[in-house]
């Protein structure tokens, strides 16, 4: 009876060793695939299982995260027999952990080669300058017929993408030259319009120029026309403006032969060398030089 606790103690021990490594915890996005005696019996997702010790097994744990995958250069032959590199990235996503377990031996081996298959028939169907241009056509392509082909294996693909693509260098060196010439036509031609609008604003301006000029003048002499009209009508409305004082004042005949004889006198100061005298003015023109000498005389005798 002395005994009795310490086989108690060793059962209990015993049993602690059999059952707690049997008792799994299952965490957040992993899923277990559990068999028993070796055929597949459950797959557990996340929470608390027990599992019956020597029956069940935990073949498998399965990521149910998204897993991205970056595979090596592939060489690939275009449609135009030019050898280029392709290195693509794959995002896919395991779905159905027993069927990724069970369906296929090493998942991400079969999908690599996968990738690089699907790749050469597709890049085998494009010329170089359309395999360089049409990336979302190749990723689209891809990701269609992987995630088909890798639906059995428990497997989606979400994405596929191109990383690079790798021509020859021979090849590169003529793109390269091929864009700069092309780089090249483009600047001339843009200097070319850039000159052809240059010209185009010079000529204008000096169009518009031309025609402001020839505006200006026009104006000029119109003003100068007009300012000369002005005058002219002043000077005969100060004429009329006379003529008139001279009829409302009544002027007699010999006011008007004295006004006469201050015009001439006005015009014999000129430095013109004729002059014509009217027919009435004759008289008194005589008679004023007659006076001239007459006193011309006296003086000369009163001298004597």
């Amino acid at each position: 009876m002395s005994n009795m606790p310490e086989i108690l103690i060793a059962i209990l021990i015993i049993v602690l060793i059999i059952v707690v490594p049997n008792i799994k915890i299952v965490p957040q996005a992993k899923s277990y695939v559990v068999e028993r005696l070796g055929s597949y019996y459950t797959t557990w997702q996340n929470g608390l299982h027990f599992k019956i010790p020597f029956i069940d097994t935990i073949s498998n744990k399965v990521s149910l995260k998204e897993i991205v995958k970056d595979f090596d250069p592939q060489p690939v032959i275009t449609k135009d027999n030019v050898t280029i590199q392709i290195d693509t990235v794959v995002y896919f996503q395991i779905t159905d952990p027993k069927l990724y377990t069970y369906g296929v031996e090493y998942p991400v081996s079969a999908i690599e080669n996968l990738t690089a298959t699907t790749l050469r028939n597709i890049i085998g169907e494009l010329e170089l300058d359309q395999t360089l241009t049409s990336r979302d056509i190749i990723n689209t392509k891809m990701r269609s017929i992987l995630d088909e082909a890798t639906d059995p294996w428990g497997i989606k693909v979400n994405r596929v993408e191109v990383k690079n693509i790798l021509p020859p260098r021979d090849i590169q060196d003529a793109m390269e030259k091929q864009m700069r010439a092309e780089r090249e036509r483009r600047e001339k031609i843009l200097q070319a319009e850039g000159e052809k609008k240059s010209s185009i604003l010079i000529a204008e301006g000096e169009k518009e120029s031309a025609i402001l000029r020839a505006e200006a003048q026009m104006m000029s002499q119109i003003k100068i026309a007009e300012g000369e009209a002005q005058a002219l009508l002043k000077i005969k409305q100060a004429e009329a403006d006379g003529i008139k004082l001279l009829k409302e004042a009544k002027a007699d005949e010999a006011v008007i032969r004295l006004k006469s004889y201050e015009t001439l006198k006005n015009v014999a100061d000129g430095k013109a060398t004729k002059i014509i005298i009217p027919a009435e003015l004759q008289g008194l023109a005589t008679f004023g030089t007659s006076l001239k000498e007459f006193m011309k005389d006296n003086n000369k005798k009163i001298d004597e």
